[in-house]
């Protein structure tokens, strides 16, 4: 950790509802006040992710590195570190961001990146996770808050969130119900962090 301040860098593709709960946490439970942490930027992968409106909204630095401008993974990883470094992030926060990262962008951050994903890991790891609970039958589905690791959805489980597999649920009324969960573990996943590192 940086001394005091701790920064956090989000990453998103798309609406960042769950980078927003997160700035709406930091906001409401003062966690600068409290852990001398701020969220400092928020990047994606696609200029026309809303979340970045948000972002600016809020007054926060935005960035744009757009991987189709890249040839290669390892290039597009190599800026998005470039991007992400001049934040010097003390913690790097995956918010739907749809990209699968490197090992080497993964080691890089070791220790010091998280992600949440939409089931009940290690249960549906990738992607169609709603949809393939329902195929399966299953009862419960949710969503994980995990470090991340260089094994796609594979890291230390920090939280998780249960809720049922109706009769009458398709992905969307699912995948709509876990998404209010996720907006409730991720913040309190990362206030956790924060506080264990103060």
């Amino acid at each position: 950790m940086s001394g005091v301040n701790k920064n956090i860098v989000i990453l998103i593709s798309g609406s960042g509802s769950n980078m927003a709960a997160i700035v709406k946490a930091a906001q409401q439970h003062h966690w600068r006040e409290q852990f001398g942490a701020r969220v400092v930027a928020v990047i994606s992968n696609k200029a026309d992710a809303k979340g970045l409106v948000f972002a600016r909204e809020q007054g926060m630095a935005t960035a744009v590195v757009d991987h189709k401008a890249f040839d290669s993974r390892e290039a597009f990883d190599a800026e998005l570190m470039f991007a992400i470094d001049r934040h010097a992030p003390d913690l790097v926060v995956l918010a739907g961001f749809m990209r699968i990262l490197t090992p080497g962008f993964v080691a890089h951050y070791a220790g010091r990146i998280i992600n949440i994903h939409p089931s009940l890991l290690p249960a549906f790891p990738g992607l169609h996770t709603h949809q393939r609970a329902i195929d399966m039958g299953c009862q419960f589905a949710g969503a994980t808050v995990h470090q991340v690791t260089s094994e796609l959805d594979h890291g230390d489980i920090l939280a998780q969130a249960v809720v049922p597999v109706l009769p009458s649920d398709t992905a969307q009324t699912l995948a709509e119900r876990v998404l209010t969960q996720e907006h409730l573990i991720y913040p309190r996943a990362v206030e956790r962090l924060l506080a264990a590192w103060s």
